[in-house]
């Protein structure tokens, strides 16, 4: 089976949490016989496709699944090509109304248009993928007129071999001493950046954020404030290029998000044995359990109590880790591609189509 998975403005959005749920998919389906290609377009850039269209060879590759993980225009170019082709096409949502606001300036205002054309364009799939039962719901509430699927974006556990060594350099780089409660990930209201920093102002624990965050005028009011002037134990160390540094310099990762889809960014924590404490809003029901592997909150109190708990007690912050390293090993990226295999089938993709794990982009 030759499918094709594509990621619209993949080279600016490798910092993003679609990069690398993209990423590890095609991580995933090198496990399987599937043969991956990363661009439909004829010569692999659309304008290299028009040229070929004009010259009577056709702007788009063959294949034979469509596999699409972004919204924009490219991608509907690929849509409506599926349609003319009879290729089945498969869209993956990982952008709903619910997430797209608090993160950057307006996005609040833009989140009703959003979900009008969302609801449009995943209608146009044969299947559109998602990343939890609660993102399900939230598509059917829509209405998406299309089938839905949810699959797991997994976790890469190999990208995070050999994290422990980096923690003395991490710490030492961004002045980090005692407990340290982190978070990893863009910096967006919608994540909790104002918990995470009353948090901060409220107790003597040390805080890091690792990852990058706006400053211009597409960032919201929140994230100016906060990341200009931010509490005195509090370290926003924007983009770092190995994030495996970021997990060993952590102690406990604090994720008081306010919408998520899945995070990945919660089970890499978890892969790395880290104890884990979230806000507790509906998505983390059907992935973790309070108690066993992360503890969960809804007020700043419990937060805060939560993390005395943790510092306090050596022992709790180890048996939660070791359970939340069993939980990350059910979102494998192996089990990931037989799940993602099964989703091509399912709408029609040859499974005797092809065979190999080559992953092209031209």
């Amino acid at each position: 089976m030759r499918v094709l998975n594509y990621l619209e403005l993949e080279s600016r959005l490798d910092r993003s949490g679609i990069g690398t749920a993209a990423d590890q998919q095609r991580a995933a389906l090198a496990t399987t016989d599937v043969s991956v290609l990363t661009s439909p377009w004829t010569g692999g850039s659309p304008p290299r496709a028009v040229g070929s269209a004009l010259r009577g060879n056709g702007a788009f590759r063959e294949y034979d699944v469509a596999h699409c993980n972004m919204i924009g225009p490219g991608t509907v170019a690929v849509a409506r090509h599926a349609e003319r082709t009879g290729t089945p096409l498969v869209l993956h949502a990982h952008v709903t109304r619910e997430d797209f606001a608090e993160s950057f300036r307006g996005s609040t205002h833009l989140a009703g248009p959003l979900g009008r054309y969302l609801r449009w364009f995943y209608s146009q799939a044969d299947l559109v993928l998602c990343p939890s039962e609660y993102t399900k719901r939230i598509l059917e509430s829509y209405p998406v007129e299309a089938p839905i699927r949810p699959i797991t974006n997994g976790v890469d556990t190999a990208s995070l071999a050999g994290f422990e060594a980096l923690r003395e350099e991490y710490r030492d780089r961004f002045d980090l001493d005692g407990l340290v409660a982190f978070s990893v990930g863009n910096v967006f209201e919608r994540k909790g950046l104002t918990t995470f920093c009353r948090l901060a102002q409220e107790t003597d624990y040390e805080f890091a954020w690792f990852g990058p965050y706006d400053s211009g005028p597409q960032a919201s009011e929140a994230v100016r404030r906060w990341t200009s002037n931010p509490p005195e134990n509090v370290t926003f160390t924007g983009w770092v290029d190995d994030k495996r540094g970021a997990f060993a310099a952590g102690d406990v990762y604090l994720f008081p998000t306010k919408a998520e889809n899945q995070g990945i960014a919660v089970l890499e924590a978890m892969a790395c044995g880290k104890p884990v404490v979230l806000r507790d809003i509906p998505v983390f029901e059907e992935f973790y359990t309070h108690g066993h592997d992360c503890l969960k909150c809804e007020t700043r109190a419990e937060f805060r109590a939560a993390l005395d708990r943790l510092a306090s007690d050596p022992d709790l912050r180890d048996r939660l880790g070791e359970n939340a390293t069993a939980t990350a090993a059910e979102h494998s990226l192996e089990r990931v591609g037989e799940r993602l295999v099964d989703a091509y089938r399912a709408v029609g993709g040859r499974p005797d189509a092809g065979a190999g794990d080559e992953v092209t982009s031209d």
